[in-house]
């Protein structure tokens, strides 16, 4: 492998990442050069596992996606078993002849699939996420895949972290927009003071164990406490 000529794109990529307008955009970009730089790649994905539930981003080729959905109908497959034993990579060589995940080769071969390989991204609660890599052809992948895997499974795992730090930050600033707006609500009906309204939340909401979003966001729509 020229990995002077793989380096000059594995810069080219990251800098096109920092460019993307969106996570679902990064994650696009990453799937696409997976299935560029990495040798014997047909298809590729992102595949979020929370608790029994299979997500797919960014599929390249809907095969991706109905091997994801089988997993999920089946509750077997290599990401299963890595989200229960912390596999850092798993491998499917050939699927004309691997037996580990009984129920779900057989149908995946039908899809088209001759050998898959997959990177662990995280773990965190009971999720997962993974970069998965599929191609038509048994034993596709070299020592060679994998390190090129690997190196584009860490521009995933970035990608998805800051996504979930994205989505916190947001709903942090929705959450506290809509308790601002109650209390300004509970303060001008009822003449409170402003630590008196959010007192007012803080109470109710734990009296009636009720988020105390929830009980601004009823407020704001009522006038009101429920």
């Amino acid at each position: 492998m020229d990995w002077r000529g793989f380096a000059r794109q594995m810069a080219t990529m990251a800098r096109d990442l920092l460019a993307q307008p969106s996570v679902d955009a990064t994650l696009e970009r990453i799937t696409e050069s997976a299935t560029e730089l990495v040798d014997g790649c047909d298809a590729a994905g992102v595949l979020i596992l929370r608790g029994r539930r299979v997500e797919t981003f960014a599929p390249t080729a809907q095969v991706v996606v109905d091997s994801d959905q089988l997993q999920e109908r089946l509750q077997e497959g290599p990401c299963f078993d890595a989200a229960r034993e912390s596999e850092r990579v798993f491998r499917i060589a050939d699927f004309t002849t691997h037996q580990r995940w009984p129920a779900y080769v057989p149908p995946a071969r039908e899809l088209g699939l001759g050998s898959m390989m997959g990177f662990l991204l995280y773990t965190e609660d009971e999720e997962l996420g993974a970069l998965n890599l599929y191609s038509y052809r048994p034993n596709a992948f070299t020592e060679d895949s994998e390190t090129v895997g690997w190196l584009l499974a860490s521009h995933a795992a970035v990608a998805l972290s800051s996504a979930r730090n994205q989505d916190q930050m947001e709903q942090a600033l929705a959450t506290r927009h809509i308790i601002g707006e109650a209390m300004g609500i509970l303060m001008g009906r009822h003449h409170l003071t402003e630590h008196e309204a959010f007192d007012v939340l803080r109470r109710y909401s734990q009296e009636k164990n009720v988020k105390l979003r929830e009980v601004a966001r009823q407020v704001c729509e009522t006038g009101n406490l429920p």
